[in-house]
């Protein structure tokens, strides 16, 4: 029983060593140019087939980096949900779509990564669509935008679906902007992912507020 202990405890911190790496890898080069065996290698494994052995094929390893970092933000996601209770204020809503984002990324050791793998990942439409069923399978989430939908009824389904489009890049993109810019220390807007969040709903709450040119 104890080398049964053993041997899973030493394949769990392998599992977290390549998928570490690979979320690292992906976010610097892409995923589609890192190949396995380069992740296995960076990651310390001597078996060039780690990656296939613990997860199977390249999308299957982005589902488990995602999934890694699910937890924490469904968490953070719930407590604010439990705050607003039945808000009819879109800000609140919108606030339990960002924030729990940036908080997760702002209790990440530095420098993280997970912002500018989620940038690289949804470039791939295969991989677009692996991240969208994990989203959509978080019920915080799903409740946040049924949330915000019962703010906006009188808003056209077309101009809904386009507004929706245009908060989900603003998110991705500014998180995954801010993230680089810590990384190589250079300047931001805002001094803290925080304030960051706080700047990113002023904007989400207008670009869904605006009026509807027809």
């Amino acid at each position: 029983m104890a080398g049964r202990t053993v041997r899973d405890e030493r394949a769990d911190a392998t599992r977290e060593a390549i998928l570490a790496t690979a979320e690292r890898l992906f976010a610097e080069r892409g995923v589609y140019a890192v190949s396995n065996r380069q992740v296995s290698g960076a990651a310390g494994q001597g078996n060039n087939a780690a990656v296939g052995y613990h997860f199977g094929t390249k999308a299957d390893l982005v589902r488990a980096i995602a999934r890694r970092h699910a937890q924490q933000v469904e968490r953070v996601r719930e407590r604010l949900l439990d705050e607003i209770g039945d808000s009819t204020d879109v800000r609140d809503w919108v606030a339990c779509l960002v924030r729990p984002v940036l908080q997760h990324l702002a209790e990440l050791p530095s420098p993280t990564w997970y912002a500018r793998f989620c940038a690289q990942v949804m470039t791939d439409p295969a991989l677009h669509e692996i991240m969208a069923e994990e989203s959509l399978a978080s019920p915080a989430l799903r409740r946040t935008l049924d949330g915000l939908n019962r703010c906006l009824p009188d808003l056209p389904l077309e101009v809904h679906v386009e507004r929706g489009a245009m908060a989900r890049h603003l998110i991705l993109h500014m998180c995954a902007e801010r993230e680089r810019a810590l990384a190589e220390h250079t300047a931001t807007p805002r001094s803290s992912w925080h304030d960051a969040a706080t700047g990113l709903i002023d904007g989400i709450v207008g670009l869904w507020l605006a009026p509807v040119t027809h």
